[in-house]
C-alpha cells in the first residue's frame, strides 16, 4: 500500500473569517458588474454607467467625459481594487473564539465601524448633508479618545497624549470650518497656517501606525494598509486647478487623473475595516527577532558615501542658497497645482533639508546600525531623491513656477537683467544644479549598495521591486483627490415677479455662495477663472482663498508671476476676502460722502429756488422738498384701465407735454435734477410767463380721478393733481425753466405743474424760448 504524505496547505487558505464567503460574493459581483459595464461601454461608446459606478458616483463630469479606450482599461483595475476593498471590509474577524479585551475595546470596534458606515456612503449617490461630516467627526473624535485609553498598556504616554491633542485639534477645526461654512462665514481667509492644522490628522495617523505596529492585537497587514492611506492622504488635492475646466463641451483628460486617484483611495477604508476586525480577532503571538544586522564595513568608503551629499549642499550654503532644487523645478510645480497646502509644505522641508545635506545624517545612522531594513530604504530613498534631481534639471526650462511664495524667500528670485528680488520669477544664478545633488546622491546610494548589500540567498527582490515601482507610480501620478463631496450652490435666483406671483420661494444667497455663483458657468467674473456649474463649491472657495492670499500680500511681483490684476480681483473677492471687503467698503464710504455732498447741493439748489405766488388761491399748492429725478427725462401718468388707448407722441413738438384720453407725459432733461412745485385749483389761474423757458397747457381727460405722475425705474412719483380725486377733463399747464446755480446757466430744472376743471383738447403754447 502506499504512504500517503500530508500536504501543507498555506495559513493563508485556512484563515476563514465570520462573513468571508458573503465578502467574497459581492466583490465578485461588483467586478463581474464593472466587466458588463466595460463591455457596453466598448460596444456602444458610452462609458457614462461605468464611470459613475466606478468613479463619480455624483455625477459631476458623467455627461462631459469622451469614449477614451484608456479610461476603459483603467476603470476596470480601479474597480477590482474598490472590490478588495469591499471584501476587507465586509468579511469581518475572523472565526473561531472572539477576543475580549474589555468593555473600551469593545466600544473602539463598534466607533471604527461607524466611521467604516460612514465613508462607505461616500459611495452611494445620495444627496450632500453637511451635518453627516460633523457627526462622522463626533464619531471620530471618540475614536481617538478610545485609541488614547486601548494603547495604554503598550504605548507611552507622552506618546499617546500627543496623538490626542494632534487627533483632536484637527477635527475641531475640522468641525469649526464646516459649521463656518454653512453658516455664511469663512473664519480663516487668506491665512497661510491652515494646512498645519490639516497637517494634524496626517500625523495623528502615522503615529497611530507607529503605536498599532508595536501592539500585537493588530497585524502587520493592517499596519500597511495605514501607511498607504496617509500616503494618498497626502496626495489628496487642496487646489482647484485640478477641477478648473475651460467650460467646453468635454472636460480635458487630465482633469480625469483627480477623480480615477479618488476612486483608488479606499486603503483608509481599509484600514478602519481592518483596525476593527483585528479588536475582535485573537491574534497569534509573534515571537520577536532580532533584526538581521549587515557585516561592518572598513570606514573610509561610508565615509565617502556620508560626505558626498555634503559637498553640494556646502557649495549652494556658501552662495546663500539653502535649497536642494528650488522654487524652479517641475516636480515642485506638480507638488504646489495639484496638491494641497500640507503636502506643499512638506515638499519644501524635504527641499530645504536636501539642500543642507541631510540625507548625509540618513547615511551615518543607516551605515551605524546597519540593519537590513534601514538599509535598503536608505539606498532606496537616496535614488529616487537622485531621480527627482536629475527629472529637476533636465525639465527645468519646463517649469511654471506656479508656486507659494510665502515659503521661499524673496533672495531666490530676480527680474531678467535687473537685481530687484524674484521680479519674472526666475532662480538666482549662484545656485548650482540639481544634477551636482542627483550624481553626489545616486554615488552615495551605489557605495552602499556595493558594501551592504544582502547575499543572494537573502535578497528580497521582490520588496524592492514594489517599493521602487510605487515610489515611481507616486511621482508620476502626483496629482491626486480624495473622494469628499460637497454642496452645488443652485445660482438661479427667483425673480421678484415670480415671488409676487407665488410661482418661487425667496431665497437669499450667503457671500460665498455669491462669489461660487459669480464664477460658474455665464456667470463668470471676467477677471477670475470660470468653473462649470456642476463643481462643488468647496472648489471654487478654494480657489478664492488662494487669490485671497495673494490679494492680501499685495506682492507686486507675486502679481506680475501671476499676471493678475489685484484692482481687478478686488471687487469678485469682496465677498470673502477681508483684505479686498476693506478697499470696496472704503470706496463705496467715499463714494457714499461723493453721492451726499451732490445731494446736499442739489437740495440747497432747490431750497434756492424762488417760491411760486400763486394769482389766486389754489385748492392744494405742493412744493417738493426733495430734488426730483428721472431715468430717462419722462414722468408719466397712466389711467388706461385696462381699455386700449393711443399713446401720447413723446415728442409732440412742444418739447414739454403731450397728452391722451387716461395718458399724460411731462419730458424733461434726464441728467440734471428736478425742483418741482404742484397746484390744483378750481378754475382757471391766470397765465404768468415770466421767468420762464416754456409754458404749455394741453387738455387731458382722466378717467379715474388720479392724475399721479411717475417714473417706474427712478422711483420718482408726485402727489396725485386731480381736484378731490374728481374724474373728467382738466387743463394741464407745464411750467419749465433752466435754473442757474454757482455760476452755471444749466444747472438744475425747475418744473410747476397747475391742474383744473375744464374742456377742450387745444393744445396752448404761451411760452417757448430755446435757452443760449
Amino acid at each position: 500500500m502506499g504512504v500517503f504524505l500530508p500536504i501543507p496547505i498555506p495559513e493563508c487558505l485556512m484563515r476563514r473569517h465570520r462573513f468571508g464567503r458573503l465578502a467574497a460574493g459581492f466583490a465578485a459581483l461588483y467586478v463581474a458588474a464593472a466587466i458588463v459595464l466595460a463591455i457596453v461601454g466598448l460596444v456602444t461608446g458610452d462609458l457614462v454607467p461605468l464611470w459613475r459606478v466606478v468613479a463619480d458616483p455624483d455625477g459631476y463630469l458623467a455627461d462631459e467625459i469622451e469614449a477614451w479606450p484608456w479610461l476603459l482599461a483603467l476603470l476596470v483595475p480601479i474597480a477590482a481594487v474598490q472590490a478588495w476593498a469591499y471584501r476587507e471590509v465586509l468579511r469581518g474577524r475572523l472565526r473561531g473564539e472572539p477576543a475580549r479585551y474589555g468593555r473600551e475595546v469593545r466600544w473602539l470596534r463598534v466607533a471604527l465601524y461607524a466611521t467604516v458606515v460612514y465613508v462607505l456612503t461616500w459611495r452611494l449617490p445620495i444627496p450632500y448633508l453637511w451635518w453627516t461630516s460633523v457627526v462622522a467627526d463626533v464619531i471620530e473624535l471618540v475614536v481617538i479618545w478610545l485609541f488614547f485609553r486601548v494603547l495604554r498598556e503598550t504605548t507611552r504616554r507622552w506618546t499617546r497624549v500627543f496623538m490626542l491633542a494632534t487627533g483632536t485639534l484637527s477635527l475641531v477645526y475640522d468641525v469649526v470650518t464646516t459649521i463656518a461654512y454653512q453658516t455664511g462665514n469663512f473664519l480663516f481667509a487668506g491665512q497661510n497656517w491652515t494646512w498645519a492644522l490639516d497637517a494634524l490628522w496626517s500625523v495623528w495617523l502615522a503615529s497611530l501606525l507607529v503605536a498599532q505596529a508595536r501592539d500585537p492585537r493588530w497585524s502587520g497587514a493592517t499596519v500597511r494598509a495605514g501607511v498607504i492611506a496617509v500616503l494618498f492622504s497626502l496626495l489628496s488635492s487642496g487646489s482647484t486647478s485640478i477641477v478648473a475646466f475651460s467650460g467646453s463641451d468635454a472636460v480635458p483628460w487630465e482633469s480625469l487623473i483627480p477623480s480615477l486617484l479618488g476612486a483608488v483611495s479606499v486603503f483608509s477604508l481599509v484600514w478602519w475595516a481592518r483596525s476593527a476586525h483585528d479588536l475582535g480577532t485573537l491574534q497569534p503571538p509573534a515571537p520577536r527577532t532580532e533584526p538581521v544586522r549587515a557585516r561592518a564595513r572598513w570606514w573610509p568608503l561610508p565615509a565617502v558615501a556620508i560626505v558626498l551629499p555634503l559637498v553640494p549642499a556646502a557649495v549652494n550654503l556658501a552662495r546663500g542658497v539653502p535649497f536642494w532644487l528650488g522654487p524652479k523645478n517641475v516636480l515642485g510645480d506638480a507638488v504646489r497645482e495639484y496638491t494641497g497646502a500640507e503636502a506643499t509644505a512638506y515638499w519644501f522641508a524635504l527641499d530645504l533639508l536636501v539642500g543642507v545635506g541631510a540625507p548625509a545624517v540618513l547615511i551615518l545612522v543607516a551605515v551605524r546600525r546597519r540593519t537590513r531594513t534601514l538599509l535598503r530604504a536608505t539606498t532606496l530613498s537616496l535614488f529616487l531623491l537622485g531621480g527627482a534631481g536629475a527629472v529637476s534639471a533636465f525639465a527645468a526650462e519646463r517649469s511654471t513656477f506656479f508656486g507659494e511664495l510665502w515659503l521661499y524667500p524673496e533672495s531666490l528670485y530676480v527680474e531678467p537683467g535687473a537685481t530687484v528680488p524674484y521680479e519674472g520669477a526666475q532662480l538666482l544664478s549662484p545656485g548650482i544644479s540639481p544634477l551636482w545633488y542627483a550624481l553626489a546622491l545616486t554615488a552615495s546610494g551605489l557605495i552602499l549598495l556595493l558594501l551592504y548589500a544582502a547575499r543572494p540567498a537573502h535578497r528580497v527582490r521582490h520588496h524592492v521591486l514594489l517599493a521602487g515601482l510605487a515610489s515611481a507610480v507616486a511621482l508620476c501620478l502626483l496629482p491626486a483627490a480624495d473622494m469628499a463631496r460637497g454642496p452645488v450652490t443652485d445660482c438661479d435666483v427667483p425673480e421678484q415677479w415670480e415671488i409676487d406671483m407665488g410661482e418661487a420661494e425667496p431665497r437669499e444667497l450667503t457671500a460665498e455662495q455669491k462669489f461660487v455663483c459669480s464664477l460658474r458657468g455665464d456667470y463668470g467674473a471676467q477677471a477670475l477663472h470660470v468653473f462649470p456649474d456642476t463643481t462643488p463649491d468647496q472648489a471654487v472657495l478654494a480657489y478664492g482663498r488662494r487669490l485671497c492670499g495673494v490679494h492680501t500680500r499685495n506682492d507686486p511681483r507675486e502679481l506680475a508671476r501671476l499676471k493678475l490684476d489685484r484692482a481687478a480681483l478686488t471687487h469678485p473677492l469682496a465677498g470673502i476676502c477681508p483684505s479686498a471687503t476693506a478697499i470696496v467698503q472704503a470706496a463705496k464710504a467715499e463714494q457714499d460722502q461723493e453721492i451726499a455732498a451732490m445731494q446736499a447741493d442739489s437740495q440747497a439748489m432747490c431750497d434756492a429756488t424762488p417760491r411760486h405766488r400763486p394769482r389766486i388761491k389754489p385748492v392744494q399748492a405742493i412744493r417738493m422738498k426733495e430734488p426730483q429725478w428721472t431715468d430717462y427725462g419722462v414722468l408719466q401718468t397712466y389711467e388706461g384701465e385696462g381699455e386700449e388707448e393711443t399713446e401720447p407722441d413723446m415728442d409732440p413738438g412742444n418739447g414739454l407735454v403731450s397728452s391722451a384720453r387716461g395718458i399724460l407725459a411731462v419730458m424733461t432733461h434726464p441728467d440734471f435734477d428736478l425742483c418741482v412745485t404742484l397746484e390744483t385749483y378750481t378754475r382757471r389761474p391766470p397765465v404768468e410767463t415770466k421767468g420762464w423757458d416754456k409754458v404749455v397747457e394741453v387738455g387731458y381727460d382722466s378717467p379715474g380721478g388720479e392724475i399721479v405722475l411717475y417714473d417706474s425705474l427712478s422711483g420718482t412719483e408726485l402727489p396725485n393733481l386731480a381736484l378731490n380725486g374728481r374724474k373728467g377733463h382738466y387743463r394741464i399747464r407745464v411750467h419749465y425753466a433752466w435754473f442757474p446755480w454757482k455760476g452755471e446757466a444749466r444747472s438744475g430744472q425747475r418744473l410747476l405743474i397747475m391742474a383744473y376743471p375744464g374742456k377742450g383738447e387745444r393744445e396752448i403754447v404761451h411760452r417757448s424760448v430755446r435757452p443760449g
